[in-house]
C-alpha cells in the first residue's frame, strides 16, 4: 500500500493539473446536477419493519384517504380580541377554503356528507360524532380547557376548533398522500393562502413544520467552527499557505459528497439531518487528513532536509497509508449501519461514507498535486532556519514532559479516568430517546410558538394525534356504523384518551379508521403507554368488539422508532466492539493494544451519552447552548454516534499508537518507546481533535433541535476520546505493560498479514536506494 501511495503521489507531485481539472470537473458535475434537480429532502423517516408503518403501507392500499399526511395551522388573534369575530372570522374561513380547494388536501365536509347520507337512524350519532370534534356529545377531560368546533351559519365545521375564549383556532387536515409525496407547490400554497389571513388583520397564522419550506441548518455558527480550525491550522503548520490546503482539500470533498446527495434527493428517500451529517464528517476528516500528510511532509522538510516533492511522495506514501486505513475504519463503522435494516439510517451511512471516501481521494491525489504547485514555498526560509537552529524534538518539550508525568503517575491517572468517565455516563441510565417535538423548540421558533398554542388552548394530546384501524379478528368479519360506534364510545372511555373521531370504513367494511387525541404530549411516557395498551391483544375493547386495534401515525411513527432503535442498538455496539478488535489486531499485531483501544473507546462513548442526556435531555448548561427546554434525545443518536465516534476515535489510535509500535521496531524499548512515539504523534493529534471538535461545535449553536444534539455528542465524544482516553489512559495503559503490550502468539503472528500502516517497508526501500546514491536525501531511516 505505501509503495503504490508513493508513486501515486510522485505522479500528482509532477503533473498537477491533471489531477487538479479533474477534481474541478467533478465538482461541477455535482453543483450542476443539483442545479437541475434541486432539494427533496424531508423530516419523515420510515421504518420498515414496525407495526405503524406496516398500517400505514395498509391503509395506502385499502384507504388511500385515510393514510395521506396531516397537518395543521395555528390562527391566533391579537390580544383581547375573537377569532370569531366577523373580519377574523372572514379571513380564516378565506384560507381554508382555498386550502380545501387544492386537489392534494381532503375536504372532510365532503366525506361526513357522504357517511350522515349512509348511516340509518340508528347510526345517526355517528354522524354528530364525526362532525363534532367536541362539545357536548364530546366533553374534554376537566383538566384540559373547554374547547369546540368552530360554528359557522350555526353549523359547526369539521377539522376546525376554537377555544373557548375564541383566542386560537387550531385548523387540522389530511392530504391524500404523504408528506414526501407532495409536490412543494402545494405547500406553498398553503402556506401563502393561511399567511394572507394575517394581512390587515393582526391575526397570526403558524403552519405546522411539515409545511414549512427546507432551510439548510447551516449558518455563521459553523463558519466560527471553521475560524477556529483555521487558527489551529496556522498554529501546528506555521504557515498561512500550509494551513489554507487543508480547508481547501475538505471543502472539496464536502462540495462533492454533500452536493452530490442533494443532488440525488430527487430520486432517492433523503432525511433533512442526512446532507448535514455528511457536512459535519465531511469537513472534519477532510480537514484531519490534509494536516497529517501536510504535517509529515513539513516534518521530512524540516527535520531530515529532504526536497519538498521527495517528502510530499513520502508524506503520502506513509502517513497517507495511515489515513487510507483511518478513513477505511470510518467507512466500515458507518456501513455497519446497514445491518441494521433501517431505510434512513442506510441512507445517513451511505451518505457520510462517500463523502469520506471521497476526502481520502482527495488526500491522496488533489493535495499532492496542490504540494506539487507550491513547491519549495511549503517551508518559509524562516522555517527552515528556525527548524536548523534548533533541534529537531525541541519542539516536543511540553508533549515530553506531559506523557512523563502521565506515566510516572499511571495508576491515579488510570483509576481517576474510569471513575471520572463512569461518574459522567450515570445519566445515560436515564437517557429518554424519541424524535423532539415542538415542546423542546426554542421559545422564540414559530413551531414552539405554534406547539405551546395549541397546548393551552386545546390540550397537549393535539400536537400528536393517532391513527387507529380496527380490523375484524374473524378474517370473515365486517365492521358496520353502529359497530364503529360502539368502538368509538368505548376509545372515548380509555384513560388517557380527551377526543375520538371516525374517519371511515374502507369499501369491504373490514377496517374501520378512527382518529385519537391524547391527553398528553406526543413524547410522554403515558402516550406511549397508551399506544401499547391500544395495540394489546388482550385489552378490553379488542376483546369485547372481536377486533384488532392497530394505532399509526406520526406519533406512533415515532415511538416505534426509537424502540426499535433501542433494540438493535446492542446488536450494533456487538459488531463494533467486534470489528474493533478485529481491525486493530491486524494492524498493531497485538492481543493488548485492541482490548485497551476497545475499552478506552466504551468508556468514552458511555461519558457521551451520559453528559449528552444531562445537558439535553435535564437542561444543564440549556442557556450556554442555546435552547430553552429540555426533552427526549433524538432516536438514532446512540447508534450514529458509536459508528462515527468509533470511526474517528480509531484514527488518533492509529496515528498515536502506530508512532509507539514504529518506536519499539526500530529499538525502543518499556517507557521510552511510549515516550517517543508520543511525542512524534501528539502535537498532529491535538491539533486534529481541536479541529473536529470545532467543526462539531460550529453545529450546537444551529436553530434545529436534532442538529444541536447531533453536533454537541460528536464534539464531546471527540473531545473526551482525544484528550482524556488517548492523551491520557493510553500512554499510561502502555507505560503500564511495557514491551508486553506488543506480544503476539507466534503462530497468529505467521496467519495475521502484515499491512504496513506506517510504511516500513518503503522506508526501507528507499534507505537502501539511498545508500546506492538513488536518493540524496540521507537519513531515511525514520520518516518523521
Amino acid at each position: 500500500m505505501s509503495k503504490l501511495l508513493y508513486r501515486i503521489g510522485k505522479t500528482a507531485y509532477d503533473k498537477p493539473w491533471g489531477f487538479i481539472v479533474g477534481w474541478i470537473l467533478i465538482l461541477g458535475v455535482a453543483v450542476a446536477l443539483l442545479g437541475v434537480n434541486g432539494i427533496h429532502v424531508s423530516s419523515e423517516m420510515k421504518l420498515e419493519g414496525t407495526e405503524s408503518q406496516k398500517l400505514l403501507d395498509k391503509l395506502e392500499k385499502e384507504l388511500p384517504q385515510a393514510s395521506g399526511g396531516q397537518a395543521s395551522v395555528v390562527f391566533k388573534a391579537p390580544e383581547g380580541e375573537r377569532l370569531d369575530a366577523p373580519d377574523h372570522l372572514a379571513a380564516i374561513l378565506e384560507a381554508v377554503n382555498r386550502v380545501y380547494g387544492l386537489d392534494q388536501v381532503i375536504n372532510p365536509a365532503e366525506l361526513l356528507a357522504a357517511a350522515a347520507g349512509e348511516a340509518s337512524s340508528a347510526d345517526s350519532s355517528l354522524a354528530d360524532a364525526a362532525l363534532q370534534t367536541s362539545g357536548e356529545s364530546q366533553a374534554a377531560p376537566a383538566e384540559l380547557p373547554p374547547y369546540g368546533p368552530l360554528i359557522v351559519d350555526g353549523m359547526p365545521m369539521p377539522g376546525i376548533l376554537i377555544s373557548s375564549d375564541g383566542s386560537v383556532v387550531l385548523f387540522q387536515f389530511q392530504f391524500t398522500v404523504q408528506h414526501s409525496s407532495l409536490p412543494n407547490e402545494v405547500k406553498d400554497a398553503i402556506i401563502e393562502a393561511v399567511k394572507n389571513a394575517e394581512s390587515g388583520t393582526g391575526i397570526r397564522a403558524w403552519p405546522s413544520d411539515t409545511l414549512e419550506p427546507f432551510e439548510v441548518p447551516v449558518g455563521p455558527q459553523e463558519v466560527v467552527g471553521l475560524a477556529i480550525a483555521a487558527i489551529v491550522l496556522v498554529v501546528t503548520l506555521g504557515s498561512v499557505v500550509a494551513a489554507g490546503l487543508p480547508l481547501v482539500i475538505a471543502l472539496f470533498g464536502v462540495g462533492i459528497g454533500v452536493g452530490g446527495a442533494f443532488a440525488v434527493s430527487k430520486f432517492v428517500a433523503m432525511t433533512s439531518v442526512t446532507p448535514v451529517l455528511a457536512l459535519m464528517i465531511g469537513l472534519a476528516v477532510g480537514i484531519d487528513y490534509a494536516l497529517f500528510i501536510v504535517n509529515r511532509q513539513r516534518r521530512l522538510i524540516l527535520d531530515q532536509g529532504l526536497t519538498a516533492r521527495e517528502a510530499a511522495s513520502r508524506a503520502v506514501g506513509t502517513a497517507g497509508s495511515a489515513v487510507f486505513f483511518a478513513g477505511l475504519t470510518v467507512i466500515i463503522a458507518l456501513c455497519g449501519l446497514l445491518v441494521i435494516g433501517i431505510s434512513f439510517l442506510s441512507m445517513m451511512a451511505l451518505v457520510a461514507s462517500v463523502t469520506v471516501f471521497l476526502n481520502v481521494l482527495i488526500a491522496l491525489t488533489l493535495l499532492p498535486a496542490m504540494l506539487g504547485l507550491l513547491g519549495e514555498r511549503i517551508c518559509s526560509p524562516k522555517a527552515r532556519e528556525k527548524s536548523r537552529s534548533k533541534g529537531a524534538d525541541s519542539q516536543h518539550g511540553f508533549a515530553d514532559k506531559w506523557v512523563r508525568g502521565v506515566i510516572k503517575f499511571r495508576w491515579p491517572v488510570i483509576v481517576g479516568i474510569i471513575v471520572i468517565l463512569g461518574a459522567a455516563a450515570l445519566p445515560a441510565a436515564k437517557m429518554e430517546l424519541g424524535i423532539p417535538s415542538g415542546g423542546s423548540a426554542n421559545l422564540d421558533t414559530s413551531i414552539r410558538q405554534s406547539y405551546d398554542a395549541v397546548s393551552e388552548a386545546f390540550g397537549e394530546g393535539f400536537n400528536g394525534p393517532l391513527l387507529i384501524v380496527a380490523e375484524p379478528s374473524d378474517p370473515s368479519g365486517a365492521i358496520t356504523q353502529q359497530a364503529m360506534y360502539g368502538l368509538l364510545q368505548d376509545l372515548q372511555a380509555v384513560e388517557g384518551v380527551s377526543v375520538v373521531n371516525p374517519l371511515g370504513i374502507n369499501e369491504t367494511g373490514d377496517m374501520a379508521i378512527l382518529s385519537i387525541i391524547p391527553t398528553t404530549g406526543p413524547t410522554d411516557e403515558a402516550t406511549r403507554k397508551l399506544v401499547e395498551d391500544l395495540r394489546s391483544s388482550d385489552s378490553a375493547i379488542a376483546q369485547k368488539h372481536q377486533v384488532s386495534v392497530g394505532v399509526t401515525g406520526f406519533t406512533a411513527v415515532n415511538i416505534d422508532m426509537s424502540a426499535k432503535l433501542a433494540e438493535v442498538f446492542p446488536v450494533y455496539i456487538g459488531i463494533i466492539v467486534l470489528l474493533s478488535l478485529i481491525i486493530l489486531l491486524l494492524v498493531f499485531r497485538s492481543i493488548l493494544v485492541p482490548i485497551k483501544a476497545t475499552v478506552g473507546f466504551l468508556l468514552s462513548v458511555l461519558a457521551t451519552f451520559g453528559l449528552t442526556t444531562a445537558v439535553f435531555q435535564w437542561g444543564w448548561l440549556k442557556d450556554l447552548f442555546g435552547f430553552d427546554t429540555g426533552g427526549p434525545l433524538l432516536s438514532f443518536i446512540p447508534i450514529v454516534a458509536t459508528g462515527i465516534l468509533y470511526g474517528l476515535a480509531m484514527d488518533y489510535q492509529v496515528f498515536l499508537v502506530s508512532s509507539m509500535r514504529e518506536s519499539y521496531v526500530h529499538g525502543d524499548r518499556g517507557n521510552q518507546s511510549v515516550v517517543h512515539g508520543y511525542g512524534l504523534a501528539s502535537r498532529v493529534v491535538v491539533a486534529a481533535a481541536v479541529i473536529m471538535v470545532s467543526v462539531f461545535a460550529g453545529f450546537i449553536f444551529t436553530h434545529d433541535i436534532m442538529i444541536k444534539q447531533i453536533g454537541f455528542a460528536l464534539a464531546i465524544g471527540i473531545l473526551i476520546d482525544a484528550f482524556v482516553v488517548r492523551m491520557m489512559l493510553v500512554p499510561a495503559v502502555m507505560a503500564l505493560f511495557g514491551d508486553k503490550a506488543w506480544w503476539l502468539p507466534k503462530w497468529l503472528d505467521r496467519l495475521l498479514p502484515n499491512l504496513d500502516v506506517e510504511g516500513d517497508k518503503l522506508i526501507a526501500e528507499l534507505h537502501a536506494a539511498n545508500a546506492n546514491g538513488a536518493v540524496s536525501a540521507p537519513n531515511a531511516s525514520r520518516a518523521h
